[in-house]
């Protein structure tokens, strides 16, 4: 198996939001009511929002491709673009997804081992996320890999008010 990280680009739009949905549809849509999820998932990967986000400096897509098939993505924000902590010494992984015909493989782990090397070679003090407090799942993989909880924030699905841990490694 032949893992390749490779930026996203605007030719890529279409793509990126193809895969921001059935990623985020495939890990959460069983979890949420119906309405708050379409609006959700209409509203954060439309494709003028995602070209928007695909044209900010501080924000980076990165896709993963397993053997030359597209097998999942990356989000990073720094600066200002982070959705929360906004220090310059930080940076956010407001994303990593694996399509499900991927998972179980250690794709996602060798992603995180991917976005902690590029955390330390832009000189970040700490990487940091959030993730909802029911995804047992992915708060035990960031615990596994030396991630803490160090807060809370809301997470708005349509009307739904949910909770993420934030999460931090130190770099």
């Amino acid at each position: 198996m032949q893992l390749r990280l490779q930026e996203f680009s605007l030719d890529d739009l279409d793509e990126l939001v193809e895969i921001s949905k059935k990623t985020f549809v495939d890990a959460f849509e069983r979890d949420n009511d119906p309405e708050d999820f379409n609006d959700y998932i209409n509203y954060a990967f439309n494709k003028k929002k995602l070209r928007t986000e695909l044209l900010n400096k501080d924000s980076d897509f990165y896709k993963v491709h397993c053997d030359a098939v597209l097998a999942g993505y990356i989000k990073l924000n720094q600066n200002d673009s982070q959705t929360d902590v906004n220090l310059s010494e930080s940076i956010e992984l407001e994303r990593i997804y694996v399509l499900k015909d991927f998972q179980g493989r250690k794709i996602g782990q060798w992603m995180l081992d991917q976005v902690k090397g590029m955390a330390f070679a832009r000189q970040k003090a700490f990487l940091w996320l959030g993730v909802w407090e029911k995804n047992e799942k992915a708060i035990a993989f960031y615990e596994r890999n030396g991630f803490s909880k160090f807060g809370v924030h809301p997470y708005y699905i349509g009307k739904d008010k949910q909770m993420d841990w934030l999460m931090r490694y130190d770099l």
